[in-house]
């Protein structure tokens, strides 16, 4: 019996296939209050480890017996020390998460939405850290990401395996919980980046208005993705019709919530936008499209199969934020009755409209946390 490494993909899987798995978790208390790993099927634990630093007899008896038992950290270190006391101490096998919640942070997990209906596929990319989706549309040799994370490699790998290049990059707004890469991969491959030209006012790059009304093509099977302005979140908020089957609704809409406006400070303005799409643009769409949006709060709202969907006329009857008939009341819930704003999201937004060029390490430590972009905190 020994101490064992996991790494972040592994327990991804894990979570994703709802294993049995026991998470000793011992980062202090108010990070671990603040964002922690979640599952269908994970027990989780949080002593800090300066309470575990001489001792681990009094997590010995908290242990359950039938379960993997995994340590984490922010970074690694403390997650192996405190899991070779335990292997020392009870001699069965430990985990200890390979790179910490850093890692578990930054990793993506493909999953596979559906075929599309004249070839092609649609994949969801779920961070699980972070709550982040995003997407790749793929048609004969070629491939569009919407709204794409910073880690542009995984997006670059999939395409590679997947023997496609990637063409277009998409964001369907200005983002302020997540750094995107959409800009930087669009460079990178020589692809076209694409930005509502209603949140680019401020940006200091050049990019391709998404414009309401736009079409946009991806392969020679013509798969095409219909730009749809669905302000609110953000005044350019821009949703997108795959296909005819998926609607990919950016921030404004989530399968438990709906997008909050106040992150650009413009909460009171931007309210009658929001409940516009969400109660006369959204009611105006076929109901049996599938909801794709950019963030999920909540490990409830994950398929058995690992992805984030709905179809949009089930979540006029679950979710309650597309049932507040009275307009003074949503205004109420929607700017008032909100959670904390996302880490760092003034630098965030900054970055993504150029202004800031972080580092690596600082861009890391920027995301770390909760997205936050629903109304309803996770």
């Amino acid at each position: 019996m020994s101490i064992q490494v996991m790494a972040a993909d592994q327990l991804a899987r894990k979570v994703m296939d709802r294993e049995p798995l026991f998470i000793l978790d011992v980062r202090n208390e108010s990070d671990f209050n603040d964002w922690k790993i979640e599952g269908h099927a994970v027990e989780t634990l949080n002593i800090p480890y300066f309470e575990l630093i001489d001792d681990v007899e009094r997590v010995l008896e908290k242990l359950p017996e039938q379960k993997e038992i995994l340590v984490v950290c922010a970074k690694e270190g403390s997650s192996k020390f405190v899991a070779q006391q335990i292997v020392e101490a009870t001699g069965r096998d430990v985990y200890y998460l390979q790179g910490g919640m850093k890692a578990w942070s930054e990793h993506l997990e493909p999953v596979k939405i559906g075929d599309l209906a004249h070839g092609g596929e649609l994949y969801q990319f779920v961070r699980l850290g972070k709550g982040c989706l995003s997407y790749m549309i793929v048609s004969d040799g070629e491939a569009a990401v919407v709204d794409p994370l910073r880690m542009i490699d995984t997006y670059e790998q999939f395409a590679e395996q997947k023997k496609v290049s990637i063409t277009h990059l998409i964001d369907t707004h200005l983002h302020a919980d997540h750094i995107s890469g959409g800009r930087h991969l669009a460079q990178k491959v020589g692809a076209t980046y694409w930005l509502p030209p209603k949140d680019a006012g401020e940006v200091t790059f050049s990019y391709q208005p998404l414009q309401d009304g736009q079409e946009i093509t991806i392969g020679q099977t013509k798969v095409t993705i219909h730009a749809l302005h669905s302000p609110g979140h953000t005044i350019g908020s821009t949703s997108l019709i795959v296909d005819n089957q998926y609607l990919l609704t950016g921030d404004i809409l989530f399968v438990d919530s709906i997008g909050r406006p106040d992150l650009a400070g413009k909460a009171e303005d931007w309210v009658g936008d929001l409940r516009h799409t969400l109660y006369h643009l959204y009611r105006s769409l076929d109901p049996d499209l599938i909801v794709l949006p950019a963030h999920f709060g909540k490990i409830t709202e994950m398929n058995e199969d690992g992805s984030i969907s709905a179809r949009l006329g089930d979540l006029y009857a679950s979710n309650q934020g597309l049932n507040i008939e009275d307009e003074a009341e949503f205004r109420k819930t929607v700017t008032e009755q909100l959670p904390p704003q996302p880490n760092s999201y003034q630098e965030i937004r900054q970055t993504n409209m150029g202004k800031l060029t972080p580092g690596p390490e600082q861009q890391t430590e920027m995301e770390i946390g909760p997205n936050r972009c629903a109304v309803h905190d996770r």
